[in-house]
């Protein structure tokens, strides 16, 4: 029997993890959405309480097993146990968060922690909505362990970009 492949997808609140999830999943997305409690300023109505998962059937090789962190400090504890066995991560972040390169850097470090050989790929979602958003502009903020890191904008509604970020994690794993 084959191994399977997992890969993590990782970010705060509201960046498009599940979304992204579930235009993947060739057979439906496990989710642990709830309704939030508390607001998050934007049309979020939901939040990911433990992980978020699905498979997805691969050309000639192993299947890819895809989990959703959620994205919440308070359910920071499964962050090491969903990245456990994990190949890569692709970060997601919003091109519209006046927070994004802090929240970059933040979770860098944060995923660093747990496994300092993780591959990473960064996808940053909404660039739309941000008209002074320059891709440029995160990559020279990135840390210098991290600059030389792929970093894509992305539709996290769309399958094709998303298998994208799938695709430069694998190159990136080599």
């Amino acid at each position: 029997m084959e191994k399977s492949l997992k890969f993590v997808l990782a970010g705060p609140v509201g960046v498009g993890k599940t979304t992204a999830i579930g235009v993947l999943g060739d057979a439906g997305v496990i989710s642990t959405d709830v309704p939030m409690t508390q607001s998050d300023g934007g049309q979020k109505t939901t939040t990911t309480v433990a992980l978020d998962f699905a498979s997805v059937a691969l050309d000639h090789g192993p299947p890819l097993f895809i989990y959703g962190l959620p994205g919440q400090d308070h359910f920071s504890f499964m962050r090491p146990i969903l990245l456990h066995g994990a190949l890569g991560v692709i970060l997601l972040l919003r091109a519209d968060s006046p927070d994004l390169i802090y929240e970059c850097s933040r979770w860098i470090e944060i995923l660093r922690s747990i496994d300092d050989q993780l591959a990473i790929v960064i996808g940053i979602t909404h660039a739309d909505r941000n008209r002074d958003f320059s891709i440029q502009h995160v990559r020279e903020a990135l840390p210098n362990a991290a600059r030389d890191l792929p970093v894509f904008t992305f539709d996290a509604r769309d399958r094709d970009q998303v298998e994208h970020l799938i695709r430069a994690l694998l190159v990136t794993i080599g």
